[in-house]
């Protein structure tokens, strides 16, 4: 006589119990090993698109983040040379004697300083395309053209 299988067995977690039942072939053989094969290619290569999406929206996130960061420093950098190009001359002015040729002095060294600044900066300055990904994008170019003429 057969026993009430409800009354006897646990009872089963509600999340469980709409799960759909696991599906699994009739025979194992019949799945050849191509099929595992591409499988789980096709996993990996999903499993490696989500972690790139995932490195992505991390990376930006980080970049937001940091872009933020540097601008506070920036902002905070501007407002101490600011007290310091200001403030020191400031007090240096009031304190002497002759307030109008010290104030002539240092508009003319902050004038001596930016001209440096400038030259230095003109130089360091570079306006051409860069030359390593032109060379790259050559070399793939010829790469491609040789494909293309041995596969004819």
């Amino acid at each position: 006589m057969p026993a009430d299988s409800s009354a006897t067995s646990t009872p089963v977690p509600a999340n469980e119990a709409k799960r759909p039942p696991l599906e699994l072939p009739a025979d194992r053989t019949q799945a050849g090993t191509t099929d595992l094969a591409r499988g789980l290619v096709d996993d990996a290569q999903k499993l490696l698109e989500l972690q790139i999406k995932l490195a992505r929206a991390e990376l930006t996130d980080l970049a937001i983040r940091n872009g933020i960061a540097i601008g506070l420093f920036s902002f905070a950098a501007m407002l101490l040379v600011f007290a310091i190009f200001a403030g020191v001359p400031l007090i240096v002015v009031v304190l002497t004697p002759n307030h109008i040729l010290t104030a002539i002095i240092f508009a003319a060294a902050y004038a001596v300083a930016a001209i440096i600044l400038a030259i230095a900066g003109r130089f360091t300055l570079k306006l051409q395309p860069p030359q390593r990904t032109i060379a790259a994008l050559k070399e793939t170019k010829e790469w491609l053209v040789r494909q293309i003429s041995t596969s004819k």
